[in-house]
């Protein structure tokens, strides 16, 4: 046994049962938050649609979209482009389980739009300015 002993083991084993115990009583974190995190920035725009939501997150200079599932699970086609006026089209596209995205482009005060599409069904959200 090494310098601790008995009581700095248990003390040790006590802390993981704590964390753990933690994860089973509030689960792990999940819906609306995982988009939140995965694009910075305010949200501005959310457009819903058969198969899931398109969001639209700006801030600091950058646009931010993704489109979220409403039902994840099976693989499925996904896709998100978002563009700045005057600028390429960005985007993302696969076979995903529960969001297309996040994809970022220098908006620099300029109006964006996003389309995102899930399983054939789609959404736009226009020019925001």
């Amino acid at each position: 046994m090494s310098g601790r002993g008995l009581g700095g083991l248990l003390g040790t084993g006590l802390a993981v049962l704590a964390a753990v115990g933690g994860l089973v009583v509030f689960g792990p974190v999940s819906g609306s938050a995982d988009a939140a995190a995965a694009c910075a920035g305010r949200p501005v725009k959310t457009v819903g649609f058969s198969t899931g939501e398109l969001r639209l997150y700006k801030g600091n200079g950058y646009a931010c979209a993704v489109a979220v599932a409403d039902d994840p699970g099976a693989r499925r086609q996904m896709s998100v482009t978002i563009q700045a006026r005057g600028s390429a089209p960005a985007g993302d596209s696969g076979a995903y389980t529960k969001r297309a995205g996040p994809v970022t482009v220098h908006s620099g005060g300029r109006c964006v739009r996003a389309t995102g599409s899930i399983a054939g069904s789609s959404a736009d959200t226009g020019w925001v300015c």
